[in-house]
């Protein structure tokens, strides 16, 4: 019993409990998750008529606003998947030259492993996109979940995480909050142009925030493997470290 004590009370105590509360996190932000994805596989009424509606009026708003549809397409084109993944991996160029590659790795692999997920469960869904008429955008593949909003909050959330070590103060609330913004916007010009329902970019947000989640806490048993002190990823980043006091990044 005093043993049992001692280690709930030691380092080892306090990394099980941290990781056990990222992992409940994780399975919490999976359940709204799981819960969309059994009401589209069983055509559930109301998530039914709700997709619908929206698809419908956004549609029939494109189609009065040529304008307003251009900027959707533009705005889809310019934050595609293609480009978070750009991004990322300009960010763990940067994060190796700042001398931390394992922080580089967890970026590229929340990205790569996010979206192999989602190319999964696409597959394994297998629902059809919307079908308009006039349609004013077209995209291939299957609907569940949003590959774009899916790619947009990965890339933002994972952005965030690298990027908060140099930042400061109100930028750090800034940064989550564009952050937002982006993967809301993406997510939205998705089911304007009339290529996903409601439902299929709310689950790739989703996902996102659950594959970020599982691999955050992965990298923070890292980190108390290796000594380091217990973070907050969401207000220091995931490996503070790499800003040390004379403002230089910290070797390895």
């Amino acid at each position: 019993m005093t043993e049992m004590r001692r280690w709930l009370l030691g380092p080892d105590g306090a990394l099980g409990a941290r990781l056990t509360v990222a992992a409940l996190a994780a399975a919490i932000l999976l359940v709204p998750f799981m819960l969309l994805l059994v009401l589209v596989k069983n055509t559930f009424t109301p998530l039914y008529r709700l997709d619908q509606g929206v698809a419908a009026d956004l549609h029939g708003f494109a189609l009065q606003h040529p304008a307003f549809a251009d900027v959707m397409r533009f705005i889809t084109d310019a934050l595609a998947p293609e480009t978070w993944r750009v991004l990322v991996g300009g960010a763990a160029v940067y994060m190796v030259l700042r001398g931390a590659p394992r922080l580089a790795i967890w970026a590229v692999t929340t990205v790569i492993v996010g979206g192999v997920i989602g190319l999964a469960v696409k597959v394994a869904v297998e629902r059809a996109r919307p079908m308009l008429p006039d349609p004013v955008s077209w995209a291939p593949g299957w609907s569940f979940p949003s590959g774009h909003a899916l790619n947009a909050a990965l890339g933002a959330v994972t952005l965030v995480l690298v990027l908060l070590p140099v930042l400061h103060g109100v930028w750090r609330v800034v940064a989550w909050v564009l952050a937002g913004l982006v993967s809301v916007t993406v997510a939205f010009t998705r089911v304007a142009l009339g290529v996903h329902w409601v439902s299929d970019v709310v689950a790739g947000m989703i996902l996102a925030l659950v594959v970020v989640a599982a691999t955050a806490a992965g990298f923070e048993a890292w980190r108390r493997r290796m000594g380091r002190r217990p973070i907050e990823p969401h207000l220091e980043g995931i490996e503070p470290e790499i800003v040390a006091p004379n403002g230089k990044g910290e070797p390895r």
